[in-house]
């Protein structure tokens, strides 16, 4: 099997200007070919997905659960695999050892049998040369490394539905920011899961920009642009509060073939990620009821003490002031927050004012007790 080829380089072949483009009308009377998805809505088969999260959260097990996920045949983050076979798991991080650790704790979650695994292969690179691709800085351009034309050749044998590589920043010589770079080293890794018909799972580091807004990026906006699917892990905090320090949100911020702002609650137990059940039909109204009837617990006591609360994001944002209150019975700032809309919508609160001209102000009232 051929190593990746940079387009234009002197070992591509000449491209036959006739042969360039083919005509649609010749798809007429082909079958469609279906969307290929390695888990359905969050990784497709065939292409390269990125993986975020800050150091810590728990990307790598997270990923490693789907490796194992992909050959056991069982869910992943409450999810059905749909292409099982063969996966490969390329850390260049964790050493054995902890990769042992973390295979343990995830089989035994899941109820699968580490003898089982035949068709999981890993490899610890940590402490070694992990690059597979090095900066030609002549030329500007990535050039793979005999690495990359062994995982290639690898690849091409084993026939894996999945290989995942942790980390991004461990794997190129190409500069984070540079977009060209960026665009040239997902390139190659799309080149692996096309040819090989696999799911590539990149795993990368968010920046402190990335952290702090919530999008999980980093560097250079191609690399986003560049993958078909970009999922992020991240720890729940309001704030800079932490309520749950095991509890995680896997979002995709990007999907080129499916809905971008799925969520997933998972919550880290015994080393290794469970799912939350989600909160469906009764439950979900008995909740959205709970969060109401604490909220106009809490409005009748700041009514009855004097004191205001407002609408709009500022020191006394309701949702903040009342999440942050310790009568919230366990309420958070996002339930409050659906709650004071629904209130809104139903008529029980309103917006009423304080104090007068320049001084005058806006907070929220129950309807019995607003300042008429």
């Amino acid at each position: 099997m051929n190593a990746f080829i940079r387009p234009g380089s002197p070992e591509a072949a000449p491209i036959d200007p006739r042969s360039l483009f083919a005509r649609a009308s010749g798809l007429a009377g082909d079958p469609i070919p279906p969307r290929e998805w390695l888990v359905p809505g969050l990784v497709p088969g065939g292409t390269v997905t990125m993986l975020g999260g800050d150091g810590g959260t728990g990307k790598s097990t997270l990923a490693l659960g789907l490796a194992v996920a992909t050959v056991a045949g069982v869910p992943w983050v409450g999810r059905s695999v749909e292409d099982c076979g063969p996966a490969a798991f390329l850390s260049a991080e964790d050493d054995k050892d902890e990769l042992h650790r973390r295979l343990d704790a995830i089989c035994k979650a899941k109820g699968v049998e580490i003898e089982a695994l035949h068709d999981l292969s890993y490899r610890s690179l940590a402490g070694e040369d992990a690059l597979l691709a090095v900066l030609n800085r002549a030329t500007n351009t990535l050039a793979p490394t005999p690495l990359y034309t062994a995982l290639d050749q690898w690849m091409a044998i084993e026939r894996p539905s999945l290989v995942v590589l942790d980390t991004l920043a461990d794997l190129t010589a190409g500069e984070e920011n540079n977009r060209a770079h960026a665009r040239q080293f997902i390139g190659m890794l799309r080149h692996l899961a096309i040819t090989h018909d696999a799911a590539v799972l990149l795993l990368a580091h968010p920046s402190l920009t990335g952290i702090s807004s919530g999008s999980g990026l980093s560097g250079s906006t191609a690399w986003n642009a560049s993958v078909r699917s970009r999922l992020y892990l991240e720890r729940i905090s309001e704030d800079g509060y932490e309520p749950d320090p095991d509890a995680r949100r896997l979002s995709t911020k990007k999907a080129n073939y499916a809905r971008t702002g799925d969520e997933i609650l998972l919550t880290w137990k015994d080393g290794a990620f469970v799912a939350d059940r989600p909160v469906m039909g009764l439950d979900r109204l008995a909740a959205g009821a709970q969060a109401e009837r604490v909220f106009l617990k809490l409005l009748g006591m700041f009514e009855a003490q004097g004191r205001y609360v407002s609408a709009s994001p500022s020191n006394t944002y309701a949702p903040k002031v009342f999440s942050e209150h310790p009568d919230a019975e366990g309420t958070t700032k996002r339930a409050f927050k659906t709650a004071m809309e629904s209130l809104f919508s139903n008529g029980k609160i309103v917006n009423d004012k304080h104090g007068s001209g320049a001084k005058a102000r806006s907070h929220i009232a129950t309807v019995s007790g607003g300042v008429q």
